[in-house]
């Protein structure tokens, strides 16, 4: 989904299409989707890997404690265009990033492979239910 349309998600997977400043496609990634306060909360506690990304929504900011390896963090607007990117340590709170809605959790160094970055715009694929 794209455009200015307010963006509301299930949880679930799907893909994640991120888009370089040309608009070209630079990497498609397989992606977990956690829209019920449920599975925000859990996000990526507990695990010590993670084959893609995860899609928390609606965030505006996160936090590593209890986490077990660092991950890299995309803070996106409202219209899915990266505002902020970070990577962050087990055992840290992120400041709450005032113009995001939705927040990307990766493996740290995963982004960067992918070309995203701040002003990147991502698109999210919903997978078969």
């Amino acid at each position: 989904m794209r455009g200015g349309a307010v963006v509301r998600w299930r949880d679930g997977r799907g893909e994640l299409v991120v888009r370089g400043p040309d608009g070209a496609v630079s990497a498609r990634v397989p992606l977990e989707i956690a829209a019920s306060y449920r599975a925000r909360t859990r996000g990526l506690l507990g695990r010590d890997s993670l084959d893609g990304a995860l899609l928390l929504s609606p965030a505006n900011s996160i936090h590593t404690f209890r986490m077990r390896m660092p991950i890299d963090v995309a803070y996106l607007d409202r219209r899915l265009r990266v505002v902020s990117v970070r990577t962050m340590p087990p055992g840290r709170l992120g400041r709450p990033r005032v113009r995001a809605r939705h927040v990307i959790e990766a493996e740290a160094g995963a982004m960067e492979g992918w070309g995203l970055g701040v002003g990147s715009v991502v698109e999210v694929v919903r997978g078969e239910d």
